[in-house]
């Protein structure tokens, strides 16, 4: 128990409670909800925070489990954002890399807009002056 909420490690959230989180943070138009379930399922390691069994918070590591790892979908519900709850997310993402990641494997993540610094705390930075992160959105009409 960390204050009043829970830290469930290695814990993956429902597919209603990744909705409810992503929506909640504004992300429901760049998420493709119908197949979520499968990629939730598939995820290398995650947390979920929750508060009176409710789902407040989560993160996960996705990736081939050797070489890349990528920390995805760190979120915290915006009316409990600004309590560490991120912060014992990432502590715990963190560690597991550093418990099982290999030597020199790369671990990236995309920061939404101004979260950058709160990144930079656990070393990840743009640093690299022969990268340049990129990405791209498949989009498919129905």
């Amino acid at each position: 128990m960390a204050g009043k909420y829970e830290v469930l490690i290695n814990t993956i959230p429902t597919l209603d409670e990744y909705i409810y989180l992503c929506s909640s943070v504004g992300w429901e138009d760049y998420m493709n909800f119908d197949v979520a379930e499968t990629s939730i399922q598939n995820s290398i390691f995650s947390v979920s925070v929750k508060e009176s069994n409710n789902i407040i918070g989560m993160g996960r590591i996705i990736g081939d489990g050797e070489i890349y790892f990528y920390i995805q979908d760190v979120v915290v519900h915006p009316e409990h954002q600004g309590k560490g709850i991120g912060k014992e997310i990432m502590n715990a993402l963190v560690s597991y890399l550093d418990e099982n990641a290999p030597d020199k494997a790369f671990v990236g993540l995309f920061a939404s807009e101004g979260k950058s610094e709160f990144y930079e705390k656990y070393n990840f930075n743009d640093y690299s002056p022969n990268m340049t992160g990129m990405f791209k959105v498949i989009r498919k009409n129905k």
